[in-house]
């Protein structure tokens, strides 16, 4: 964990730590990285804090202590439920408003409390609808034949269902990839094994669960540790590896249980797919431009799982389409693993461009569903499930290109953007 740090000012109030720490655990709700939290906590001005105010800040994966200059500890832990996508922009403006002294500090817990009290409609139907869309969508970027693509939209809304059903369950969520990486894999097992389809890709097999994949959260791991936040990084990272180790443990008893055979060939990365049209029928490869739709149908369905709204997700589609183009035509040149690396650099000052145009649209929420195409969770995961040794050696070097990418963006949109002063009222919903 990084040492806290402190801010100047003659005096501090007990409620304004208390705010900020709400402003902080609201923040981790969010998905921002423990870094980024400590950074944003320290970036509201003093000036702003109710009796100036001398505060120290230490964020961990699920709570926010703040310290005053008296000794005083004040800790808010967070209640452990993400926020929706659309939650998350308002959370990133208020932060925006808060420091730019556009809104004060004593309107912070109305506002805090406006963001946690929309509710998602139907959310276990947009949770199977966004996993049958992620599925069918990954399968078809990766040019899975098109009894796969259908089976893995049909697996994956299931897998929706299940995963929203343990998820309520407190003893259930330790279970989930296990579970539904087991579940996916013997549904498409029997599918392929009872209509003698021959082996079958390892993506229609990934697919079904790729919306469970801790990609994201490996990905701020990385970052994490990068940033000399030791203890937060490694838990990240420790958790997340447990994760794919669950799933890969489901992926191995699911084959064993319905005698699956898996398409060595099939563990292509992103941007190395082949144009190889295969035979006909079902059995058949959908054309190479058929990716392009992949990733369009990939992004409506993260929109529709994770609450984006309507404006947010049409970014979405722009976003990740922009992150795809940037990959297949980088990769080529300089390989995949650097291809990563150079997309996220481009996405991330791209992000905070849109950000700076107008604070509707927060660089976490443009940024954060391009991820799925960026991080290599997925690939890791069929590597582990294809024991599969040069994917499992680019996996580490693909998150370490990622990592500099990320970094490298963060310091060019530092230079090249100039951050927009938000002005104070209610902004329009994203």
């Amino acid at each position: 964990m990084h040492s806290p740090t402190r801010g100047a000012g003659p005096g501090s109030d007990p409620t304004t730590a208390r705010q900020l720490g709400e402003l902080g655990v609201l923040l981790l709700d969010a998905g921002l990285s423990v870094t980024d939290v400590r950074a944003s906590l320290e970036s509201v001005p003093a000036a702003g804090r109710r009796g100036g105010g001398d505060l120290a800040f230490a964020v961990l994966p699920d709570s926010v202590i703040v310290t005053d200059d008296t000794g005083a500890v004040t800790m808010l832990r967070s209640g452990g439920a993400g926020l929706s996508f659309r939650q998350a922009a308002h959370a990133s403006r208020l932060l925006h408003h808060i420091v730019a002294a556009a809104v004060p500090l004593s309107q912070l817990p109305a506002r805090i409390a406006q963001v946690r009290a929309m509710t998602r409609p139907y959310p276990l139907t947009s949770w199977a609808v966004g996993s049958a869309l992620i599925a069918g969508g990954l399968a078809l970027v990766f040019r899975c034949p098109w009894w796969s693509i259908l089976a893995a939209a049909a697996v994956g809304a299931l897998v929706g269902v299940v995963t929203s059903i343990l998820d309520r369950a407190r003893d259930g969520v330790a279970i989930v990839p296990f579970v539904s990486a087991f579940l996916s894999t013997v549904l498409v097992g029997v599918v392929g094994t009872v209509l003698d389809l021959g082996p079958v890709p390892l993506f229609a097999v990934c697919a079904p669960v790729a919306i469970l994949v801790p990609g994201a959260v490996i990905t701020n791991a990385l970052l994490e540790l990068t940033s000399t936040d030791i203890v937060t990084g490694s838990s990240r990272l420790l958790y997340g590896l447990i994760m794919l180790g669950f799933m890969t443990a489901g992926i191995t008893a699911g084959a064993q249980v319905t005698g699956l055979r898996i398409d060595p060939d099939s563990a292509a990365l992103l941007g190395e797919i082949g144009s190889v049209d295969g035979t006909g029928g079902w059995l058949a490869l959908p054309p190479l431009w058929m990716s392009w739709v992949g990733v369009v149908v990939l992004a409506l369905g993260i929109g529709v799982a994770f609450g984006a709204g309507l404006r947010l997700t049409l970014l979405g589609v722009a976003v990740m389409t922009g992150t795809y183009a940037v990959l297949v035509g980088a990769t080529p040149l300089i390989g995949g693993v650097a291809a990563t690396g150079l997309a996220a650099g481009v996405l991330f000052v791209t992000a905070r461009i849109l950000e700076n145009l107008t604070v509707a649209v927060p660089a976490t929420v443009s940024f954060q569903p391009a991820f799925l195409l960026l991080v290599p969770g997925t690939v890791g995961l069929v590597a582990l499930a294809a024991f599969d040794a040069a994917a499992l050696h680019s996996t580490p070097a693909t998150f370490v290109s990622l990592c500099i990418g990320t970094k490298i963006g963060a310091l060019a949109a530092e230079v090249v953007v100039r951050p927009r002063r938000p002005q104070a009222g209610p902004a329009a919903t994203p």
